[in-house]
């Protein structure tokens, strides 16, 4: 009854669904790690975000590295602006992703030791992109900031290269190591983006907060590959069930019988 079967077409049909049920089941595993993953991101950032203002010195130190619970910390520093040795961070996009620049503004603090300070995007609208743009003054004095504390930029985790022979007061990565060995001081690991003092006429523009990663998209894509994987089977059975009747089908109709000749 079912020796179509054995046929090649079958073997064939029937192998490639074997193979596929294990591939989605494992497909469906590897989005709800995913899903799972973004999901502890989310809440991890939620709680960084909800935390009270701490004192940065507090979070970080010189050489220190920002661990993934310290980072989107709010914290707090006294001190001031040092825009006699501010830089500008290359290929920088806005919110709707135009090229510029970040503005890293050194910050010192009443001890002595330097936070940098990301202030926010500049448009790369000057005659060169080799020329030191125009960035506006941050408040003058001595004054309380509040930021986002950040971990130091690195190639293998932001992708970005760090590239050699730039134009002055122009880097790639905000990088605390580095800008240590610029400064001559001793720099705080990490930087912050800037939330407080605001800047006036939102230039440069603040940097948003870190918006949440779709979750729940994963969870879907995880239960459409199980549900894949279930109809498999359910169709493989019936296609050969259709088979099956379309053959009994073709043997149950009679020959037709040839109309004699009249001679």
């Amino acid at each position: 009854m079912y020796r179509f079967l054995l046929s090649r077409q079958w073997v064939i049909l029937t192998l490639v669904a074997v193979l596929l049920i294990p591939t989605m089941i494992k497909l469906g595993f590897w989005q709800m790690h995913r899903y799972e993953e973004r999901t502890a991101r989310n809440d991890l950032v939620a709680r960084a975000l909800e935390a009270s203002p701490a004192p940065v010195e507090s979070l970080t130190a010189p050489g220190k590295k920002i661990t993934t619970r310290e980072r989107y910390r709010t914290v707090t520093a006294k001190g001031r602006f040092d825009t006699d040795r501010e830089v500008v961070v290359r290929r920088r996009t806005d919110s709707d992703d135009n090229i510029g620049y970040h503005v890293l503004t050194p910050f010192v603090l009443n001890d002595g030791k330097v936070l940098l300070v990301n202030r926010g995007w500049i448009p790369a609208d000057g005659p060169s992109q080799t020329a030191f743009p125009k960035v506006p003054e941050p408040p003058r004095g001595e004054l309380t900031l509040t930021g986002r504390l950040m971990p130091d930029e690195t190639t293998e985790a932001s992708g970005i290269k760090d590239l050699e022979g730039l134009p002055d007061r122009q880097i790639m990565l905000i990088n605390s190591e580095q800008q240590a060995e610029r400064l001559d001081a001793r720099v705080l690991g990490g930087y912050v983006v800037l939330k407080t003092p605001e800047p006036k006429n939102d230039t440069p523009e603040p940097i948003g907060k870190p918006g949440n990663e779709n979750a729940a998209l994963n969870f879907a894509y995880a239960i459409q590959w199980w549900l894949f994987a279930a109809a498999v089977p359910v169709g493989w059975w019936f296609l050969v069930r259709r088979e099956k009747r379309d053959r009994e089908a073709a043997e149950d109709v009679e020959p037709t019988q040839p109309e004699p000749v009249t001679v």
